[in-house]
């Protein structure tokens, strides 16, 4: 089941949602220093993580699952966020040179046909990033933050779960080895309790993090007509916006 935008923005607005939010990215910069004229896609609830994009990349968009729910962002200029099934994105072919999904993966009923979409935008040379709870963590574990809830994955699960959808798992990342608490020195040592934690503790991470490339010589997955899709194209891409 997934859970709802509003419990996930009330996550991010909190102290603890704030550190998790800068770690996180911290490891997602590291794997993508740069995305400049690059079109970025943000599948579930991506928003936290696409704003330092904005000014760099060619496009940047956000997909909220339909049964996930969607906020307005971001709130000062017009909405780059759409709303839509996840198996069935509203992008054309080869369209996505940057994919990272987020607040997704552990919860879909329909993973395989997400990641079967994921294969079909992401271009033949693009990079997909897949967050998701770590299951031998102690996030996965407490149900007081959104990580706590749906299925968990452990890295070895989530590269294998890549490579039956055609994907070739390149590099993988942990972060949040603090617990998840709002007490204010654990949260101001996050810090350094993540260095140590890169260093010798990757099995007990709060979250696993998996950059996968597409598997351009196997065969297209089969997916579902585009015919009565709303499309969405980027600049310089192929496709049409249709209403």
């Amino acid at each position: 089941m997934w859970t709802d935008v509003v419990e996930l923005h009330e996550f991010y607005r909190s102290h603890l949602g704030q550190v998790a939010r800068r770690l996180i990215q911290e490891r997602i910069r590291r794997l993508w220093p740069n995305v400049s004229n690059m079109s970025v896609l943000g599948l579930g609830y991506a928003t936290p993580y696409l704003r330092p994009f904005l000014d760099e990349a060619g496009r940047v968009t956000s997909l909220a699952p339909a049964q996930q729910g969607v906020m307005p962002w971001p709130c000062d200029d017009p909405s780059l966020v759409t709303l839509a099934d996840e198996t069935e994105l509203p992008f054309a072919d080869l369209s996505v040179d940057r994919l990272l999904i987020i607040h997704a993966a552990e919860y879909s009923e329909q993973l395989r046909v997400m990641m079967r979409e994921a294969w079909r935008v992401l271009s033949s040379n693009g990079r997909m990033l897949i967050v998701a709870p770590n299951r031998r963590g102690i996030w996965a574990r407490i149900e007081s933050t959104p990580i706590g809830f749906g299925h968990p994955y452990s890295s070895s699960q989530l590269k294998r779960m890549l490579r039956d959808s055609l994907f070739t798992p390149v590099q993988t990342e942990h972060a949040l080895y603090m617990p998840p608490t709002q007490r204010r020195f654990i949260l101001h040592s996050a810090s350094a309790v993540e260095h140590i934690g890169d260093r010798f503790f990757h099995a007990i991470s709060g979250v696993v993090m998996v950059e996968a490339t597409k598997q351009i010589y196997a065969a297209t997955p089969a997916i579902k007509s585009m015919q009565n899709r709303r499309l969405i194209n980027f600049p310089g891409r192929g496709g049409a916006l249709n209403s």
